[in-house]
C-alpha cells in the first residue's frame, strides 16, 4: 500500500487527502490548523505542524511516504520551502501546488517533481493518478464511466486478446493497445484484434466502470 504525505489542509489537500484514505491509501496530514486536523483525524493520520521546519516533517515520518503532495495554497514562501524539505528528506516523488506559473518554474527549480494548478487539476483526479500507479492517464467521460491508460494486467501478459478475455473477467473494452516502436523513441497505435498477443510494455486504452478500471488497476 502507498504512503502518501500531504502538506496543507486547505480545501484542495482536504478533498485530496479524503479521497486517497477512501481509496485505501494511507495518508499523512499535516497543517498548522488544529481544528482542521481534528477533522482529518477521521479519514488520515493528522498531525498539528509547521511543514517549513525540516525537522518537523522528519518526525511526522514524511521521509517514509512514497509520494508527498505540497498543498499550501497563497503562502508562497511557506510551499517552497515544504518543498524543499520534502526533497531533502529524500522523498521520491513530490507533487506541489502552484498559484501562478511564475510559482510553478520556481517549485520545479527546487526540487518539484510535479507541479498541479488548482484551475486545472481536479483533487480527485490527482487521487487517482497517484494512489493507482498503473493508471498511466485518465479520463471520465459520463458519470461512473471513464476511458484509462493501463498496463497490461500480469496474468494477460503473452496471451492473446480472446485468450486473455478482458472484457468478461473484468467488463472493460480495449479500445486500442500502444507499442513502442522499433527505434524505442515511441509508439504506435494498434487497432485491437482478438489474435493480437499483449506484451508486457504494451499500454491498453480501455472503457469501462470508473469502480473497474480502479479494480483492475
Amino acid at each position: 500500500m502507498k504512503r502518501i504525505g500531504i502538506i496543507g489542509a486547505g480545501r484542495f489537500g482536504m478533498s485530496l487527502a479524503e479521497t486517497l484514505a477512501n481509496g485505501g491509501t494511507e495518508v499523512v496530514l499535516i497543517d498548522r490548523n488544529r481544528p482542521a486536523m481534528q477533522s482529518a483525524s477521521e479519514f488520515a493520520t493528522a498531525l498539528q505542524g509547521d511543514a517549513t521546519q525540516p525537522h518537523v516533517l522528519a518526525e511526522a515520518g514524511f521521509a517514509e511516504c512514497d509520494v508527498v503532495v505540497v498543498a499550501i495554497g497563497s503562502n508562497i514562501e511557506a510551499s517552497m520551502m515544504a518543498t524543499a524539505n520534502c526533497k531533502e528528506l529524500g522523498v521520491p516523488r513530490v507533487v506541489s501546488k502552484a498559484t501562478s506559473e511564475l510559482h510553478g518554474k520556481i517549485l520545479r527549480r527546487i526540487g518539484a517533481d510535479s507541479v498541479v494548478y488548482p484551475d486545472r487539476d481536479s483533487a480527485h483526479r490527482l487521487a487517482r493518478a497517484i494512489a493507482n500507479h498503473d493508471v498511466v492517464d485518465f479520463l471520465e467521460v459520463a458519470e461512473g464511466y471513464s476511458i484509462a491508460e493501463i498496463d497490461v494486467p500480469d496474468a494477460a501478459r503473452g496471451k492473446t486478446l480472446a485468450e486473455a478475455d478482458l472484457r468478461k473477467k473484468t467488463g472493460l473494452t480495449v479500445l486500442c493497445i500502444r507499442r513502442g516502436d522499433d527505434s524505442g523513441h515511441g509508439r504506435t497505435v494498434i487497432i485491437p484484434q482478438p489474435s493480437d498477443k499483449l506484451e508486457n510494455e504494451d499500454k491498453l486504452v480501455v472503457f469501462g466502470e470508473t469502480k473497474q478500471i480502479d479494480a483492475l488497476s
